[in-house]
């Protein structure tokens, strides 16, 4: 994120409601011709030589834990503060989440630590003279979304001798609603609780109705008579539902659909901010990311709230596995934010081999054999097959300091002498003046962009001949961020100070227009532009630090929204072609932009064309070969303005074009292009 770790954490409120929104786009049409109406173009299919390969992995995922989109979103841990860490601000540890039933106590344990990693527990002090329900119950992350399905409930626990005096007692787990409807249970049989070593407790429980929303729990409980006067400890409970490929320990289905849907190529883990600490010491560490969830001590990340680390290094590695997609693997590169100052903590250059020797560490966990010291550690995790890690990214907006050169150097070097093949991408940018990038051929360069609608239109054009105007031959672009963030400003300046009410908060159709007409840019340059990924990708409606968000979400599933800039990465990521096409044109651009590509496979040409203007287009299209017929699929608003949001998903989402039924002889098209719209036209030849 170009914000530097803001821990701004907002409430649910209107956020689920349409909002008074700040964005206009009279400002945009300052920069679009209204007159430039009729455009005319002309498609060469002919000369293969002049077509590129298109960028096999031009569109893919960013993803970090900001705005609860890990715990609480897309890993899909049902229950909040588990481990009693803490959830939200710098409070932990505490029952944040935990309630009792029945006249139990709860408090916090620490005489008896299931591990080092995590050393706090729940107490249960059961009362004298108890009698019926007593126990504990959780409320989810804002809730509990309840359907049909078979959810996990796991749990350890512990006696205390002294008061369980060889008593037996049974345990029963069970979801219900906060009004008393039970959804569904199971149970432990009666017996007498180990009181020397934790024991786990593993339960399906079956629910055969949906809830109508989340207002629900997740509850144990006893019976009181069988356990008066007993203190039993409790540690790590969980509940999951059935999740994204059956992967345990895996990500809401749902979420993970949704991703998927799009057809990405990659996804770029594990952040962002998040990869960089507020501090040396609470970075985003791989080695406490894997093993046994017993095993893993989360941290207190860059958001304000903690992280679980249950979404570790295998759990991302097994996303992108499960997706078929390459990982983009950012490793951390000596520079932790440190909120307190801008420039942050560097590691001094004489003290940079232990962090090249993390880095090397890590892709052994990923890449190496059984026989290797990591590859058998990973092995032992559950995955023997090594994966493969073709992208390395070296640090994450690495412009807040000036020591990223010397950092560079030392891991660029060190990686590369023992995995020459990796691509690696450099973070560096010449915003702090003096700072010249260093950029070997073959490496990438990742740039990130939240800017006004005009920005995006204004620089369509920004990467023709970009490698020869900067001097980076044979370098790549990584547009690992992007999105329009507020509206256009008489100033043209992004304030990332502001409260994320003062900017977009859910995407709009301008949004997707302005961010579209930025990808078309990439789409035409596949020699330059490598990787474009949308970022922030999701945010939980009822905490979040960031807006917009290309997905929204709650508890419920029910009420997930697909924003319009969702939709925008759906249509060019599904109609990518094989190469692009030279296309000449007559008119102009400006309010119509436009990118041809032909899949030679398919035997199709694709034609992109954004009307970014707030009239209707006229538009001739000459392809220099017959076709058999064409299609398409178009994503409009007759208000720049529209979005969509929850209870309204659909007020603007993608529909196949009324075309007349038609092919042509000599490859001529005419068509009205809708004001305020995104299309791909399909010619099948």
């Amino acid at each position: 994120m170009l914000l530097l770790s803001l821990a701004l954490l907002l409430p649910l409120g209107a956020a689920l409601r349409p909002r008074a929104l700040n964005i206009s786009y009279s400002d945009l049409l300052e920069y679009t011709n209204t007159g430039n109406t009729n455009v005319a173009l002309k498609i060469h299919t002919k000369n293969t030589a002049a077509r590129n390969a298109t960028a096999p992995h031009l569109y893919g995922l960013m993803f970090e834990d900001i705005s609860h989109s890990g715990d609480g979103g897309i890993y899909a841990e049902l229950l909040r503060n588990r481990a009693f860490q803490g959830s939200d601000g710098n409070t932990g540890p505490n029952l944040d989440g935990w309630t009792p039933i029945g006249g139990a106590k709860l408090s916090l344990d620490r005489l008896h630590p299931i591990s080092d990693a995590l050393p706090v527990n729940l107490q249960v002090d059961v009362p004298q003279g108890a009698r019926g329900e007593v126990g504990f119950q959780n409320t989810g992350w804002w809730g509990i979304d309840v359907r049909r399905q078979t959810y996990t409930a796991s749990f350890y626990v512990l006696a205390n001798e002294p008061k369980q005096k060889g008593r037996a007692a049974s345990l029963r787990a069970s979801i219900r609603s906060k009004t008393g409807t039970q959804f569904g249970s199971a149970a432990v049989a009666k017996r007498v609780w180990p009181t020397a070593e934790w024991t786990r407790v593993e339960l399906p429980i079956t629910v055969t109705q949906k809830a109508s929303n989340e207002n629900n729990t997740f509850v144990v409980t006893f019976d009181g008579a069988e356990t008066a006067g007993m203190t039993l400890y409790f540690q790590l409970i969980s509940l999951f539902p059935e999740t994204y490929k059956g992967r345990k320990n895996g990500l809401r289905k749902d979420l993970a659909e949704a991703f998927a849907d799009l057809k990405p190529s990659f996804l770029r883990f594990p952040g962002g901010n998040n990869l960089e600490g507020e501090s040396v010491q609470t970075r985003w560490r791989w080695w406490k990311t894997i093993g046994p969830l017993t095993e893993r001590p989360g941290r207190w990340a860059n958001w304000g709230y903690y992280n679980t680390d249950g979404l570790g290094l295998l759990e991302y590695l097994e996303w992108c596995a499960d997706m078929s997609i390459e990982p983009v693997l950012a490793i951390w590169a000596g520079f932790s934010l440190d909120r307190y100052g801008s420039s942050g903590t560097s590691i001094h250059p004489n003290a940079m081999e232990p962090v090249v020797q993390e880095a090397l560490d890590e892709l052994e966990y990923c890449m190496g054999g059984p026989e290797t010291k990591y590859g058998a550690l990973r092995a032992a995790h559950g995955h023997p097959a090594p994966f493969r890690i073709n992208y390395v990214e070296i640090g994450n907006e690495d412009w807040f300091s000036r020591s990223y050169g010397y950092r560079f150097r030392a891991l660029y070097t060190g990686l590369k002498a023992r995995y020459p093949n990796i691509t690696y991408v450099s973070t560096q940018w010449d915003e702090v003046g003096g700072v010249k990038m260093e950029l070997p051929p073959g490496a990438m360069w990742d740039t990130h962009h939240y800017e006004e609608p005009h920005y995006f239109l204004k620089n369509f054009d920004f990467y023709d001949n970009w490698q020869l105007r900067t001097g980076n031959k044979g370098v790549g672009v990584l547009l690992g961020e992007y999105s329009v963030y507020q509206s256009d400003t008489p100033s043209g300046a992004v304030n990332f100070q502001n409260p994320p009410d003062k900017h977009v908060f859910y995407p709009q159709m301008l949004s997707a227009i302005a961010e579209g007409v930025y990808a078309l840019g990439g789409e035409r340059n596949p020699h330059t532009v490598k990787m474009s990924s949308y970022a922030p990708s999701l945010q939980n409606l009822n905490r979040y630090n960031w807006t917009p968000n290309m997905i929204q979400f709650t508890a419920h599933h029910d009420r997930t929204v697909l924003s319009t800039s969702y939709w925008q990465q759906w249509m060019f990521a599904r109609y990518r072609g094989t190469h692009t096409l030279p296309v000449t044109n007559t008119g102009g651009l400006n309010p119509l932009y436009w990118a041809a590509a032909i899949d030679e496979r398919a035997k199709v040409v694709y034609l992109k064309v954004i009307n970014a203007g707030k009239d209707v287009a006229n538009l001739a299209v000459d392809i220099d070969t017959p076709y058999s017929a064409v299609n398409g699929t178009i994503l409009s608003a007759e208000d720049a303005k529209a979005f969509n949001f929850v209870d309204h998903q659909t007020s603007v989402v993608p529909r196949p074009l009324s075309l007349p039924a038609q092919k042509s002889s000599t490859g001529n098209f005419n068509w009205k292009v809708p004001a305020f719209s995104i299309t791909v036209l399909q010619f099948n030849l």
